[in-house]
């Protein structure tokens, strides 16, 4: 496993600098229910994750295809938000 050495950073208007993540739009703009949150690395520099529905997309596509990329539509936020994403959206992960 490759780690990241010196972590990406982004500025988050509530948080300040803080460490990136990528997570999928859905888990942004889906607020009243969980979607899912499915991790997709372990290094704590590297934080990835994406809902369910982009889970079962990966899973058919069988990679990050265009098709994939575009339905996922990637979007970066602080690692704090991260949390708060996971929170939110963990329970309802079945995949």
């Amino acid at each position: 496993m490759t780690t990241l050495s010196n972590p990406i950073t982004t500025t988050c208007q509530w948080h300040g600098e803080q460490v990136a993540a990528v997570v999928c739009r859905h888990q942004l703009e889906i607020r009243d229910r969980p979607v899912g949150f499915v991790e997709n690395s372990t290094d704590p520099n590297d934080q990835q994750a994406w809902c369910d529905e982009c889970e079962r997309c990966f899973l058919s596509e069988r990679d990050m295809s265009e098709e994939f990329r575009k339905f996922n539509d990637f979007a970066i936020v602080c690692i704090s938000c991260y949390a708060n994403l996971r929170a939110l959206h963990a329970v309802a992960s079945t995949t």
